[in-house]
């Protein structure tokens, strides 16, 4: 779940709406687990990903991050999350896809003390810090993944230089986001410029819209139950909710959402 609006253009006033909004999530929304605070993948035909029971209630999420990591064999490798929300998708990659070690990072103190209280697994640990300053050693990880946080960043190509920084040479960042008809120049400028190696990338606009059909009910549910009626407007659209701004945008063209995996040399 994520909203980006032009009016927040200015980076230091959208980093600190962000510092606002994701504690404040955290507070309401952990009552419940709710364990992903991203939007949804739902192939066609469907992708049948075999689920534990306790995993299938988050499936269209969970989708999502298994396209973007299955990317690259992330098998025994050291992985790094920058921006792991409330830790969902850092569970389910390092119990199946079997890295070494899984390190989830976000900015909002609330969500990684959540994070840490629930997700017990072994290999997996989650550290508070800045996408744009990672507090990490050069050359550290073996994979970033990176799903639907990117356009919170203020400045989006010290986000990437910082991953180029910390990956190994031959690691790959596995990545996801979505910017509207006006951002997309800007994005697509700063993912060309950067210190690392295009191998693929694709729009997956049908795929996400489709989860979010998936999961339009549940949130619903969630925001009624945990926000207050003047903030339902901004809710239905960080949920994609069916009908929302973000939803038409998307299903109109006029926001795209891209998958994609980088190198670095």
């Amino acid at each position: 779940m994520s909203l980006i609006d032009p009016l927040f253009s200015v980076g230091f006033l959208r980093k600190a709406i962000w510092r606002l909004w994701y504690p404040f999530l955290t507070r309401r929304l952990t009552q419940e687990e709710v364990l992903f605070l991203n939007y949804a993948f739902e192939p066609e035909p469907p992708m049948a990903l075999p689920l534990d029971p306790a995993d299938e209630p988050n499936r269209a999420c969970i989708q999502l991050y298994h396209h973007v990591a299955t990317q690259a064999d992330l098998r025994a490798k050291r992985v790094l999350e920058v921006s792991c929300g409330h830790g969902g998708g850092a569970s389910y990659l390092a119990r199946t896809l079997r890295p070494s070690r899984y390190t989830g990072l976000d900015l909002n103190p609330a969500g990684i003390a959540f994070c840490r209280q629930r997700h017990q697994v072994a290999g997996l640990d989650f550290v508070q810090g800045d996408a744009e300053n990672l507090p990490f050693a050069g050359s550290s990880f073996d994979a970033v993944v990176n799903v639907e946080a990117s356009h919170c960043y203020p400045h989006f190509p010290r986000f990437l230089a910082e991953v180029a920084r910390v990956l190994k040479p031959g690691g790959h960042l596995l990545y996801a986001d979505f910017r509207f008809d006006e951002g997309l120049a800007g994005w697509e400028q700063a993912l060309a410029a950067a210190p690392l190696r295009l191998l693929r990338s694709r729009v997956i606009n049908a795929e996400v819209l489709r989860g979010m059909d998936r999961n339009s009910q549940r949130s619903q549910i969630l925001l009624a139950r945990h926000l207050p009626k003047f903030m339902h407007s901004l809710g239905r659209d960080f949920a994609g909710i069916r009908g929302s701004r973000i939803y038409n945008a998307l299903q109109e063209g006029r926001l795209s959402y891209r998958s994609y995996c980088f190198a670095k040399d």
